[in-house]
């Protein structure tokens, strides 16, 4: 069960998407996928790479906790293949992250802090609303617990995810996405 949550910076999110829609019907759409993405001023958890409009590195886009957090969070109900019985997860859309920096490509290929790596279909972010989990049942996540970010299927609402070669897809401790 996939639920909306009301994001950190609620107003200030409310208003950029009120902006998106606004732009997208007048046809400045593009104008504000250009924005740019501030630096980050925590620790960096997540650079995505590859084909993108917006980077903010020589590497491509970082992200630390709060520029991530502030892209709105949703929450997610599903079982996994390593854990007992539903778990809730929170964290921000894959496709969301995907959208804000003008990724285009066929092939999310993401790598683990520890070298794990694993390729997801691009259409998948959007196709199964892909989750970047930093929380699961209401404990952020450390790198000792799949932290400090943790790809998340909607499994539980999806019979066919449940199929062995989705659980490849579970990068944890994820650290970098590579679009091609």
């Amino acid at each position: 069960m996939l639920v909306k949550t009301a994001p950190v910076a609620g107003w200030v999110a409310a208003a950029r998407l009120l902006l998106i829609a606004a732009a997208t019907i007048l046809g400045l759409g593009q104008a504000l996928a250009l924005d740019p993405l501030p630096a980050p001023t925590g620790p960096v958890i997540l650079t995505v790479a590859g084909d993108l409009e917006v980077t903010n590195s020589d590497e491509g886009a970082d992200f630390d906790r709060e520029m991530l957090y502030a892209l709105g969070l949703t929450d997610l109900v599903t079982t996994t293949a390593w854990t007992d019985g539903p778990q809730t997860f929170r964290g921000v859309a894959l496709q969301t992250v995907l959208d804000r920096v003008g990724a285009k490509g066929t092939t999310i290929k993401a790598t683990a802090l520890n070298d794990f790596r694993t390729s997801i279909p691009y259409e998948e972010a959007a196709k199964y609303n892909v989750l970047l989990a930093s929380e699961m049942n209401g404990e952020e996540m450390s790198v000792r617990d799949r932290g400090p970010l943790w790809i998340v299927y909607p499994r539980s609402d999806f019979s066919e995810l449940q199929a062995p070669e989705y659980n490849d897809r579970w990068a944890w401790q994820l650290r970098t996405l590579e679009i091609e």
